[in-house]
């Protein structure tokens, strides 16, 4: 699935053009007045999330949030909604780019699950946006959505043919299945926790 309302923009978190998605998190914010209470997060975008509570908040207010799987994210209050209130999120752009990353993530892992990939963790790259690399020197710019020790998912407009083997990054590996947005990588061999780290950084 794809977060950005408008895919002729080559820069849409520069826009603010995007989507929200459904999803069940939990997490913890903070007002003001520096009280912590608990929340539920059923839907976010890059741009702004809704954040379900009990708990009152003042139309500009500022909050911060740590949410579960995206981390800290903070920003004001738009306006009061149904069970809570809508969080308009103050972010650079490289930070809406990586919440897309690990949204998108969120909503597709199920589909993007992979039988030989299910049993390692899946990891959040600190850069979501990286390089694919062709056999013969090509490369085309490409977003990771989903990433463990073992492989990845990318969003990218080429199809590389089945076992294609390819560069991302830095990493080595062969093309296992195309999906709608993008195509899956098994890695050469199974990297650590700190390669992958290394690789995906900057």
């Amino acid at each position: 699935m794809q977060l950005y309302r408008d895919d002729s923009s080559s820069n849409p978190a520069a826009t603010g053009k995007f989507y929200s998605v459904r999803v069940q998190l939990y997490g913890r914010f903070m007002l003001e007045d520096r009280t912590e209470h608990v929340c539920q997060i059923d839907e976010m975008s890059p741009g702004d999330v809704v954040i379900t509570t009990d708990v009152l908040a003042n139309n500009g207010e500022r909050v911060i949030v740590y949410i579960d799987h995206i981390g800290r994210v903070e920003g004001t209050v738009e306006r009061m909604v149904r069970g809570g209130f809508l969080l308009s999120l103050v972010a650079s752009d490289r930070k809406k780019n990586k919440i897309a990353a690990q949204l998108t993530w969120l909503a597709n892992k199920h589909e993007l699950d992979m039988p030989e990939d299910r049993r390692h963790q899946r990891i959040a790259p600190r850069n979501p946006m990286t390089t694919l690399s062709m056999a013969d020197g090509r490369q085309y710019p490409c977003r990771i959505i989903d990433l463990s020790i073992s492989g990845a998912a990318v969003e990218i407009r080429m199809r590389p043919a089945l076992n294609s083997q390819v560069i991302l990054g830095s990493m080595r590996g062969r093309v296992v299945r195309h999906f709608e947005e993008g195509i899956a990588i098994e890695f050469a061999t199974v990297q650590s926790r700190e390669a992958i780290d290394i690789a995906f950084e900057h």
